[in-house]
This record gives structure tokens, C-alpha cells and sequence, in this order.
């Protein structure tokens, strides 16, 4: 396998409300930064995720291209999914050889239309949309039985969510939300604050392998395994207690002994189904960046995971880390992504 890394990474400052820009007004300055980072201006590839759902518009992905300077032509793609997603074919191209670099981004603007009526579209189009049951209910079905079968209480799920507001409040780029309050429920067993935020943002990665790494950043984040896994499509066939597609791809991946784990979870007990899953322990930092519940991009929120991992290692305070990124409801599908500061020999 070819030695490829994290190198650079770069997010905007997440908006819960509409700013009155347009998706590419919002992509462009993350895009000019993660130029600037690795004195850049072309890339060997592209990747992007996003959802057309949310902009209502077919193919409107291609107007961020404009943040790119899409002339000469470039070699590009997209991806209908969060930008992890568009990391992963992105990695899997440097792999072939052909390529030094690559740039992936994801970016979503969820302030402009309804989110959970949106969602629904990804359902079974005739077992499930049809009956308009949103991610959220679903989520709430979730949680109500992992707590009955771990014996967990909805204390705990507060918990999950009272640390990762406190350490969003230490992110500049999250949403600073305050500490949780208050007992009603959205859907129960989850309240408000066990729900992600509806968030504007985006966020861009750049990848290099072997040598282009070294020359581009001084502490590489090397991808030493990457993997991804869906369950079954109908919630009915699956036990949703369980994360069998996360576990899976966590074993793959090789998360054992990771310090740090960057979790894509969008509701407060998804975390605890993953920790299982991932078999993080006390001593696994979670979520330092407050993760998808300070601030929630859709399709940028599972990058970020792995951009705030990688940057760990940049940074030198952790040497192995893992960033997550799930996709669909109850965490249907999910890709599991483990760096080291040292490059994987084996």
C-alpha cells in the first residue's frame, strides 16, 4: 500500500442561522486557506461531498467549482455523501499511483430548508419515506432501546452532551452552545440538546502520499487504515442497539490504541453505541472538538472528524488518532479512518 497523509486542514466558522451567502461564498475562503497552508494551487484530484437535496437544485455541486478555478480542466468528482466519503475515493486514487495530491471538501447549508423533512428522501422510497418518519424519531427509537438493553440512563446521555458543548465552547470554529437545561424532550428519550444543531459550514482536506508528504507538512498524519461498512437498509433487520458496520470497520481500520477519537455522532447516545462499537475506553479522549453536537455542517461534519484527528497529530499532542464519519439513519453506514504520526510499515 502507498503511504498517504493528512497534511493540511481547514473550516470555516459554523453558522447556526443563514449568514446571506451562498454555498460557494461560504466554500471559497476555506478553499483559499488550505491554499495558502500548502502553497498549493493545483491538485492531482478533487473530491467533494454534498446534497443536492439541500440546495434544491440538480447538480449543485458544480457552482463550488467556481471556488476551485476549475480552468485548465482538473481531474474531479463528487460524491452524494458526506466529504469522508470523498476522502476515502480521494485515497483510494493516490493509491493507484497516478497521483501525488489530492484535495477533498464537503460543505452543507442546512439553515435554508427543512432538515428533517430533507432527510427522509434517503429512506426506503416505498417502505419508509412515504410514511415521513424523520431522523430524529428514528434516532429517539434508537436510543430508548440501547438504553433499555445497557442499562444506561438519559443522566448519561446529558453527560455526552454536557461535555461536548463545554469542549465546542474551547473550539473557535463551533457553535458555543451553553451547558444543557431544561426537561423537555424533542422526541423522547432525546432532548433539545441531545440533537445536533442545525449548522452552515464547510471544511477541505488535502492529501499527499510519500515524499510530497514530508515536503508539505512537517507532521504528516498517515492514514494507517481506512474502512467502511452499512448495515441493512430496513431498521427492522438490524439490531439498533449495536453498531456492527462501525465495529467492523473500526477492526479493520486498526482502531485499537488510538488516544484520540474524533465520533461522528449527531445524537448523544450514538456516541455511546460507537465507544462500544470502536471498544474506546476511559483512557480514548472523545470528541475534544465538542464533535457533531457543538456544530453539525451535513456533509462536512464527518471531514471535519477527520481533519480534527489529523490535526492532533499535526500539532504533536497525540500520535495515534481516529476520526468517524457516519451516514444514513441510526448510523446505517459508517467509515472509520486511523492515522499515525509514523507511517505504517506493515
Amino acid at each position: 500500500m502507498r503511504d498517504v497523509a493528512v497534511v493540511a486542514f481547514a473550516q470555516s466558522h459554523h453558522a447556526a442561522e443563514d449568514q446571506g451567502i451562498a454555498e460557494t461564498e461560504m466554500v471559497l475562503p476555506v478553499i483559499t486557506e488550505i491554499k495558502e497552508r500548502t502553497g498549493l494551487s493545483r491538485f492531482g484530484f478533487t473530491c467533494s461531498g454534498s446534497c443536492d437535496y439541500l440546495q434544491g437544485a440538480p447538480f449543485a455541486f458544480v457552482s463550488a467549482l467556481d471556488t476551485l478555478g476549475a480552468w485548465p480542466p482538473i481531474s474531479e468528482s463528487h460524491v452524494e455523501m458526506d466529504g469522508a466519503w470523498a476522502l476515502y475515493e480521494a485515497w483510494v486514487k493516490l493509491q493507484l499511483g497516478e497521483i501525488d495530491t489530492a484535495l477533498v471538501y464537503g460543505f452543507g447549508k442546512s439553515s435554508q430548508g427543512d432538515l428533517r423533512a430533507i432527510m427522509t428522501q434517503q429512506l426506503d422510497p416505498y417502505t419508509l419515506a412515504p410514511l415521513g418518519v424523520d431522523q430524529v424519531s428514528m434516532a429517539a427509537m434508537q436510543a430508548r432501546a440501547y438504553l433499555e438493553r445497557a442499562g444506561a440512563k438519559e443522566d448519561d446521555l446529558r453527560a455526552v452532551a454536557a461535555r461536548s458543548r463545554a469542549s465546542g465552547r474551547d473550539n473557535p470554529f463551533a457553535l458555543h452552545l451553553p451547558d444543557p437545561e431544561g426537561d423537555d424532550y424533542d422526541v423522547a428519550p432525546l432532548r433539545p440538546y441531545d440533537v445536533a444543531p442545525v449548522t452552515d459550514g464547510a471544511a477541505a482536506i488535502v492529501l499527499a502520499a510519500g515524499d510530497k508528504a514530508r515536503e508539505l507538512c512537517e507532521r504528516p498524519a498517515w492514514i494507517t487504515g481506512i474502512d467502511h461498512r452499512t448495515e441493512p437498509h430496513a431498521l427492522g433487520v438490524r439490531d439498533l442497539t449495536r453498531s456492527e458496520a462501525a465495529r467492523i470497520a473500526g477492526e479493520k481500520a486498526g482502531a485499537a490504541g488510538v488516544e484520540v477519537a474524533e465520533l461522528h455522532a449527531q445524537f448523544s447516545h450514538e456516541e455511546l453505541i460507537l465507544r462500544e462499537a470502536l471498544g474506546l475506553g476511559d483512557g480514548v479522549t472523545v470528541n475534544p472538538s465538542g464533535g457533531a453536537l457543538s456544530a453539525n455542517p451535513v456533509m462536512a461534519a464527518g471531514l471535519i472528524r477527520i481533519g480534527e484527528a489529523a490535526s492532533r497529530i499535526h500539532d504533536g499532542t497525540a500520535s495515534r488518532t481516529l476520526g468517524h464519519a457516519a451516514s444514513g439513519p441510526c448510523l446505517q453506514q459508517n467509515l472509520v479512518c486511523v492515522m499515525s504520526g509514523e507511517k505504517n510499515n506493515g
